[in-house]
This record gives structure tokens, sequence and C-alpha cells, in this order.
């Protein structure tokens, strides 16, 4: 019998390992994108020339509640649990997100934490070793790898499992997608509102498509645009992000359960942690999780003086200092962050 060569084995070797790691377009979705930049361009040109002040604002309300859906539901509650949301706040989060179109909550808290999980390794499903462009669109237009499905399998999603909401929206997501994301933003204006049926679609669906899509993809892309150049260094040791909280995505990704770090390169500024702050006033959002400055600071001289890594002896302090705050300290950060 022929017997292989070791450099022929080697080649067998390499191509099942570049097929395990290949991802294929999906093509229907490559083809909707198209149609949401052309069409969401147009819209631009619809909403200044032809659109009604009724459409346009509805058209940014849906928006602005997609937009949170996507940060505030997706990605602090459901993905990182930074806060605890009562039974109505989670249908409201979950109605939002579905306007915004990008897969039902559960597939798409499971993609991000695997991101989180596999960040600037070859793994991650969103790029976040190659550029901006590669993680803000082409890392939502591919299939995952046999390898990222095997790993997508590993991630625990017990949490949502166990959450009925998430669970009834990943059931009847289609049906949801219809009538929340498509009927809702053009019936509405071409009905109600008694707007031409071209505005209500090139601007109620299109054009707030092209922005909710792309904002929320920011999600995973964002590291690219607010971090820490390459070359920069404001002191000698980059740690100084985590006191002073500037970098947001550092900071983010080595302590994520933080309700105050914004998507967009803010920090307790931002809509979503204000939005976070009014619905716990409202006591409908509770167990708000932050990170004081004094527990990181704490934590980088326990780290120094025990050799022990930098984010365990953070999380130890904020553990501490979780237990010495008063449950409503978000009404007065000043003092207790």
């Amino acid at each position: 019998m022929h017997k292989q060569s070791q450099k022929d084995v080697g080649q067998d070797t390499s191509s099942l390992g570049s097929e395990f790691k290949k991802r294929d377009a999906i093509w229907p979705l490559v083809l909707f994108y198209i149609h949401v930049n052309i069409l969401g361009l147009y819209g631009i040109y619809v909403l200044v020339v032809s659109a009604a002040w009724s459409t346009i604002l509805f058209t940014a309300l849906l928006t602005l509640l997609g937009t949170m859906g996507s940060t505030v539901g997706v990605h602090r509650l459901w993905a990182h649990g930074t806060f605890t949301a009562s039974k109505p706040l989670r249908v409201f989060l979950m109605l939002c997100q579905t306007t915004a179109g990008q897969g039902s909550i559960y597939s798409v808290v499971q993609a991000h934490r695997l991101h989180h999980e596999k960040f600037q390794q070859d793994e991650d499903p969103y790029y976040s070793k190659h550029s901006f462009l590669y993680a803000q669109v082409r890392g939502g237009l591919l299939k995952y790898s046999p390898q990222q499905e095997e790993l997508l399998k590993d991630v625990d999603m017990s949490d949502l499992e166990s959450d009925s909401i998430v669970m009834f929206q990943k059931r009847f997501y289609v049906l949801l997608y219809i009538f929340f994301n498509i009927l809702l933003s053009v019936n509405t204006p071409f009905q109600y509102f008694g707007d031409t049926l071209s505005a209500s679609m090139f601007v109620g669906f299109w054009l707030r498509s092209l922005i909710v899509i792309n904002v929320g993809n920011l999600v995973n892309s964002a590291h690219f645009v607010w971090s820490i150049h390459k070359g920069f260094k404001p002191t000698d040791s980059n740690s100084i992000f985590l006191i002073t909280k500037s970098y947001w995505p550092q900071f983010h990704y080595l302590l994520p359960r933080d309700y105050q770090s914004g998507e967009f390169g803010d920090y307790a500024s931002g809509l979503g942690a204000s939005v976070i702050r009014v619905f716990a006033a409202l006591d409908w959002a509770k167990d708000l999780r932050t990170v004081g400055s004094v527990a990181v600071r704490q934590g980088l001289s326990r780290a120094v003086e025990t050799g022990r890594p930098i984010v365990e002896c953070i999380e130890e302090q904020v553990r501490l200092e979780e237990n010495a705050l008063p449950a409503n300290h978000f009404l007065n950060r000043e003092k207790f962050m």
C-alpha cells in the first residue's frame, strides 16, 4: 500500500484545518445589506424632499428604541448582566431589540459572549484582530465556521434559557420581526399619518434599518474607534485607563459587568447609562453593577503586592465595595463612584 509522505500528510492536515475555520457568505443577507445601504441612502433624499414631519419623528423614535434594545437590552442586560430587570422592562427591551432587526436576543448574545471570550483571537466571529470594516460589516455577513459553531455550543447560555421572554422571542422571532420591524415602521406613517408609501418605506424602514443596524454593529467594532492607539502612552503604564476609565474598550473588555460602560466611547454620561438609572429610579431595574475608581486603585495595588492577576484582584475589591454601597448609589454617583 502506498504511504503518504510526511509533507503530504502535513498538507492534508492544513487543508482540514482551513476547512474547519472557513466561513462562507450568507448570500441572502449580503443582498439585504446591499439593499439596505442603497435604499437607505435614497431614504435620506426622500426624508429631506417629501417625508412628513410625523413620519420623521416616528422613525426617529423607532430608531432610538431599536438602538436602546441593542445597547441597554442585549448588551448591558442580557449579554453582561450589569443589572437585573423587572418583567415589564424585559418585555419592553425585547420589543425594542426586535425593531433593530439584528437577529434574536439569544443568537446575538451568544455571538457577543464568544466575541469577548476570543477577543483579538482568530476565533472571534467579529474579527477583532483585523480592521473596523471587518468587524462592522464582514463579521455579520458570514456563516460561522465549523470551529466557531463548536465554540458557540460551549458558551454558557443558561441564564437566557431560563428567561421566558428571551426564549419566547427566539421561538417567534420571524413573526415578531415582520410585525415590529417591517409592518409597524411602514404601515403606521402610511395608514395613520397619511404619508406616501414611498416615504413610509424608504424612511420608515430602509433608512431606519441602515442606521440601527450599523449602530448595533458598533457594539462589536467600537474598539477600533475608541481605543488606545499603538504607540500612545499617557504614562509609563497603560493601566491609567482603569483609574480614569477614559478609554472605554480596554476597560470594558477587562471588566464588562459595569452598567456605566457606554458602547460609543463614553463612560457614565451616555444615554444608555442614563436610561438605566431612570429605570432604576422607577424600580424597574435593580442590582446595578459598577466598578468604582477606589476599587480599581485598590485592586491594582493588591495585584502589585501579591503578583495575582489584575482583573482577579479588581473583581475581589469590587465585591467588597458592592457590599458597602447603598442600593440607590446610582442616584449619587459623584459620592460613591
